[in-house]
C-alpha cells in the first residue's frame, strides 16, 4: 500500500477567523495606546506640539503623529476668536510667524513688512472678523512692552485677556555678544515662566513660547555662522523643554504609584514640531524659512487654540487638541438602544430558555441584530471617540497605481466561468461590475485623489453607472411585472436606507451626507411614479416612451429652478428639522440628470429586442462587432477627452452630457459575446452585493473623521501599509455582515409576498392564468439595490400578436433570482432563519403599513426633538 501523501486543506470558515482576529488586533492595540501610552496626552495636544511628519515633497501637508490637523480658513478663525486679540512678541522668526498668521485670517492683510526699514517696527491689523492682531518687536523679550503685557496691572486684568499670547526670542541672544549671551537668555526664560504662572488671571486664553529656531550652517552669512551654532540652539530647546514640560509629565506610566509626587507642567505650549518641519531647500538664508513652511506653523497655532473651541459639528475632521462631543441624553438613548437591543435580546433568551435545553449559543434569528449591533458599536468607537486614531490622506500615485494594480489581479484570478450563456447583465455581471466600481471608489476615497482631475472625472462615471443600473433595473421589472404595491416599494427603500438611517442618529450626521443612498431612492421615486402612471398602457411603447421623455422634462425643469427645491427642503426643516443643504443635493442630482433616463431606455431596448427576436437575425454578429468596435473608440476617446479637462470642475460642466457614452461603451462591449457574458470574478462579485454597505460604512470605519481622513489601528510612522490590510480586512468584513443582517431586517418589516404570481402587464379578461414557477433557489441575503432582473424570466416572451415564444437558444439555463424579485413575483422561496426583534413570541403581529408608519413616526419625533435634547 503507498503512503499516503501529505495533504492540505483550509478551513472553509478561514475568512471569518482572518476577520476576527484582526478585530482582535485591533481592540488590543487600542487598549493598550489609549488606555495606556497616550494617557499623558489624550487629547494629542502634546503630539501636535512636538511629533509630525511631512506626507508630500513640496511641504503642504504636516501630519501630526495620530491625529488629523485642521486646515483653518477666515471663517472658521472669526469664529473662533471673535474680536479677541493675537499677540506676537519676539525677533524676526516670530514677526514672520506673525505676518503668516495674520495673512490666514485675513488674506487681504500683508505676508510681511512693507520694506526692510520697517522690519524692527511693531504692526497692529483688525481683520474682516474683527479679530486684533498685535506684534511688537522685541528680540530680547526686555522691552516696556513686554513688560506690561507679562505684569498686568489692575486695569489690565479686568479686561479680556488675548486670546493668543506668543513669545519668541533666544537668536539674538546668540548673534550678538553684548546681549550677555546663554546666561543672559536664561535669565530672562526663567523670569518670563514665572511671571506666566505667578499672575492671579492668565495672561492669555492660550501661552505659547516658540522654541529656538534651528539654521541651516551652510547658508548662513559668516558674521552668523560664527555665533548661531547647532549645539547651542539644541541646548537652548532643551532646556526649554525641562522647564515648561517635565519628562515626568511625559511618562505614560507615571499614574502609577511612586516615591515622589508628579510635578505640575507650565500652562505654556512649547511647539518643538516647528523645528522639525524645516528643511534646508525651503531657506534662503539658512535662517528665515518659506512662507509655505511657515504658514503650516501657524495652522499649528490656530489648531491649538481654536480646535476645542470650535462648535464640533459634522465632519468632526479635527481630532487634534480636541474633546469629542459628549453624547445628548436623547443621543445618548438612541446608542443604547443601537448598541444593546440585540445583546440584551440574546442575553434574555438565555435567562428564560437555558442552554441545557438544547439552544444554541448562537440562534440564526439572533444573528441579524447582534451583527447590526456589533456594526454601529465599533464604527461609532472609531469616529466618535479617540480609541484608535486618525490621520490625514495624501495622495501618491505609485500607491494608487500599485492598490489598483492589486485589486485588479485579485479580480482577474478569480474569474470563473459558467457552462453557458448567462445573458445581457446577468446577476453575476451586475455584481461584479459594482464590485470592481466600488472597489475603484474605495481606493479613490483612501488615497485622497478627489484633487486629481484625472481620476475624479472617470470616478463621476462609475456613480453614473450605478444610477444608470437603477434605471435599467427598476425600468425591466416594472415592464415585466407591473407590480406596483407597496410591498415592492417599502422593500427597496427599507433596505435602500435601513444603515443609512441607522448612522445618521447614532454618529449623529446628516442623512443627505451618506449621499448615495438618497441619490438612489430619490431615482427610484422618480421611476416608480413614471412608471405607475398610467400604468394600464404600459404595453403601448409609445406611450411609455413619451411618458419617460415627459418625466425627464419635469425633472430637468424641477433642478433647474432652485426654488423649488430650497422651498422643498425650507418645509423639512419647518415640520421635521431636517437641515439639508438645497445647493448640495442639486449639485449631486445634477451631475448625474440624464443618466436613468438612459438605464431606463436601455431597458426598452433590451425588452423589444428580445421580443421581436433581433438576436436571431444573420446580420446580427455583424452588428455586435461593429458595435463593439464602436464602443471601443468611445471608450478611448472619453479617456482622451477628460483628460483634455483643465480641472474636474470644467469637466463636470460636461459631465451629465457625456457620461452615458462611457457607460454605454462599457456595456457593450461587457456583452460582446457568450464567453464575457459568462465569465466573472468571485472577488469583485462578492464585493458586489455588499456595494451599498462599504460606500456607507467606510465614511467611518475605513476612512476617519467623516470621509476627511483615514483610520489608523496600528501606530507608527512606517506601519501605513500594515494598517490598511487590518483595517480593509474588518471593514469588507463588517459591511458584509451589515449587508446580510439589513436583508433580514427587511424581511421582518415587510414581510413576505403573496403566492399568487403577478401578471406581467395589467390583468385582463382573456388573459389565461399561469401556474406558480417552481421555488428557486434562496438568496435572501444578496444586496438589491438596482434590482438588475435576470434573463429566462419564467414568464414567456411573446411577438406582437401575442402568441408565445420559445426561449432564446443562446440562454438555455438561467441563474437564481434575486430574494426581492421572487417575493414580487411571488414565487415561494425556501425557508430561512429570518430575524427576530425580541426574544420572545408576541401576539401582537404588525402589517407592513403599520411598520412604516411607526418607523416613520418615530422618526419624526425623534428629529423634533433632537434639537432639544
Amino acid at each position: 500500500m503507498p503512503p499516503r501523501r501529505f495533504q492540505f486543506s483550509l478551513n472553509p470558515l478561514w475568512p471569518h477567523y482572518l476577520s476576527w482576529a484582526c478585530v482582535g488586533i485591533a481592540v488590543f492595540l487600542g487598549v493598550i495606546r489609549y488606555g495606556l501610552l497616550d494617557r499623558p496626552d489624550p487629547l494629542h495636544c502634546h503630539a501636535l506640539l512636538t511629533e509630525g511628519r511631512w506626507l508630500d515633497t513640496k511641504f503642504r501637508n504636516w501630519q501630526p503623529d495620530g491625529c488629523m490637523m485642521y486646515q483653518y480658513k477666515p471663517k472658521d478663525v472669526g469664529t473662533c476668536m471673535g474680536s479677541r486679540r493675537a499677540v506676537f512678541v519676539g525677533d524676526s522668526v516670530t514677526r514672520q510667524l506673525f505676518f503668516q498668521f495674520a495673512h490666514l485670517v485675513d488674506p487681504s492683510l500683508p505676508t510681511g513688512p512693507p520694506d526692510d526699514e520697517q522690519k524692527h517696527a511693531d504692526y497692529r491689523y483688525t481683520s474682516d472678523s474683527d479679530v486684533q492682531l498685535q506684534f511688537f518687536w522685541d528680540p530680547y523679550l526686555n522691552s516696556s512692552h513686554t513688560h506690561t503685557i507679562l505684569h498686568p496691572g489692575a486695569r489690565d486684568l479686568a479686561s479680556d485677556p488675548p486670546a493668543l499670547l506668543v513669545l519668541g526670542s533666544g537668536l539674538w541672544y546668540l548673534r550678538y555678544a553684548d546681549s550677555g549671551g546663554l546666561p543672559a537668555w536664561e535669565a530672562k526664560l526663567e523670569s518670563t515662566l514665572a511671571a506666566v504662572t505667578q499672575v492671579p488671571k492668565p495672561l492669555a486664553d492660550v501661552v505659547v513660547v516658540l522654541p529656538v529656531e534651528d539654521v541651516v550652517p551652510s547658508k548662513l552669512s559668516s558674521e552668523r555662522a560664527t555665533s548661531m551654532r547647532a549645539s547651542d540652539i539644541d541646548a537652548m530647546n532643551s532646556d526649554l523643554l525641562h522647564r515648561i514640560s517635565p519628562p515626568a509629565l511625559r511618562d505614560p506610566f507615571a499614574f502609577l504609584p511612586g516615591p515622589s509626587r508628579r510635578p505640575s507642567g507650565l500652562p505654556v505650549a512649547l511647539p518643538l514640531v516647528f523645528n522639525q518641519m524645516l528643511h534646508p531647500s525651503q531657506t534662503e538664508d539658512g535662517l528665515h524659512f518659506s512662507n509655505l513652511v511657515v504658514s503650516t506653523q501657524a495652522q499649528v497655532l490656530l489648531n491649538l487654540r481654536c480646535n476645542d473651541v470650535l462648535p464640533k459639528t459634522f465632519p468632526l475632521d479635527k481630532t487634534c487638541c480636541s474633546r469629542y462631543p459628549w453624547p445628548s441624553v436623547l443621543h445618548l438613548l438612541v446608542l443604547a438602544g443601537a448598541f444593546l437591543w440585540a445583546p440584551a435580546n440574546w442575553l434574555l433568551a438565555r435567562r428564560f430558555t437555558p442552554r441545557s435545553s438544547g439552544m444554541p449559543l448562537l440562534r440564526d434569528d439572533e444573528i441579524p441584530g447582534l451583527a447590526l449591533s456589533f456594526a454601529a458599536a465599533i464604527i461609532y468607537i472609531a469616529d466618535r471617540t479617540g480609541f484608535w486614531l486618525k490621520e490625514q490622506k495624501q495622495f501618491d500615485p505609485w500607491t494608487f497605481g500599485f492598490l489598483c494594480l492589486l485589486s485588479l489581479a485579485m479580480g482577474l484570478l478569480t474569474v470563473k466561468r459558467a457552462d453557458n450563456d448567462l445573458g445581457f447583465l446577468n446577476r453575476e455581471q451586475t455584481d461584479e461590475w459594482k464590485g470592481w466600481m466600488q472597489i475603484a471608489i474605495l481606493i479613490y476615497h483612501y488615497t485622497g485623489a478627489s484633487k486629481i482631475s484625472g481620476i475624479y472625472n472617470p470616478i463621476r462615471v462609475l456613480v453614473a453607472a450605478y444610477l444608470f443600473m437603477t434605471g435599467y433595473g427598476h425600468t425591466t421589472f416594472y415592464v415585466k411585472k407591473a407590480d406596483f404595491g407597496l410591498l415592492r416599494v417599502a422593500q427597496v427603500l427599507v433596505r435602500l436606507n435601513l444603515l443609512t438611517l441607522l448612522l445618521a442618529y447614532t454618529m449623529n450626521t446628516d442623512y443627505i451626507s451618506y449621499y448615495f443612498a438618497p441619490l438612489v431612492s430619490q431615482w427610484y421615486l422618480i421611476i416608480y411614479a413614471t412608471m405607475a402612471l398610467g400604468s394600464k398602457f404600459n404595453d403601448h411603447m409609445v406611450f411609455l416612451v413619451t411618458k419617460i421623455l415627459l418625466s425627464m422634462a419635469v425633472v430637468t425643469w424641477f433642478m433647474s429652478e432652485p426654488w423649488l427645491l430650497q422651498a422643498l427642503f425650507e418645509f423639512l426643516e419647518r415640520f421635521c428639522n431636517i437641515h439639508w443643504s438645497a445647493r448640495e443635493w442639486a449639485f449631486r442630482v445634477n451631475l448625474d440628470l440624464w443618466i436613468v433616463y438612459f438605464g431606463m431606455f436601455t431597458a426598452l431596448a433590451v425588452i423589444k429586442i428580445r421580443e421581436h427576436r433581433i438576436t436571431d437575425h444573420p446580420r446580427w454578429p455583424l452588428i455586435v462587432k461593429t458595435g463593439a468596435a464602436v464602443s471601443a473608440v468611445v471608450l478611448l476617446w472619453f479617456f482622451a477627452f477628460e483628460l483634455a479637462q483643465p480641472d474636474k470642475f470644467a469637466y463636470n460642466l460636461w459631465h451629465p452630457y457625456v457620461s452615458f457614452l462611457p457607460v454605454g461603451a462599457f456595456v457593450v462591449l461587457r456583452n460582446a459575446n457568450a464567453i464575457l457574458r459568462s465569465a466573472s470574478s468571485r472577488v469583485f462579485a462578492f464585493i458586489g452585493t455588499c456595494s451599498l454597505e462599504t460606500f456607507i460604512i467606510q465614511y467611518h470605519l475605513w476612512l476617519a473623521g467623516d470621509t476627511k481622513g483615514i483610520l489608523i489601528v496600528l501606530p507608527g510612522r512606517h506601519s501605513r501599509p500594515l494598517n490598511l490590510l487590518i483595517t480593509t480586512i474588518i471593514f469588507i468584513y463588517v459591511s458584509h455582515l451589515v449587508a446580510k443582517a439589513t436583508g433580514e431586517v427587511t424581511n421582518w418589516i415587510c414581510g413576505k409576498a403573496n403566492a399568487s404570481a403577478l401578471p406581467t402587464t395589467q390583468p385582463s379578461n382573456s388573459s389565461p392564468t399561469r401556474p406558480a414557477p417552481p421555488p428557486p433557489e434562496t438568496d435572501e441575503g444578496q444586496e438589491v439595490i438596482f434590482m438588475v432582473p435576470q434573463d429566462g424570466d419564467d414568464e414567456p416572451m411573446k411577438d406582437r400578436n401575442g402568441n408565445p415564444l420559445p426561449r432564446e437558444p443562446d440562454t438555455p439555463a438561467r441563474p437564481p433570482r434575486r430574494w426581492i424579485d421572487r417575493l414580487a413575483e411571488g414565487s415561494p422561496t425556501q425557508p430561512t432563519p429570518g430575524f427576530r426583534v425580541w426574544y420572545g413570541d408576541s401576539e401582537w403581529k404588525p402589517g407592513l403599513r403599520t411598520k412604516l408608519l411607526i418607523g416613520l413616526g418615530g422618526m419624526w419625533l425623534l428629529n423634533i426633538m433632537w434639537r432639544q435634547a
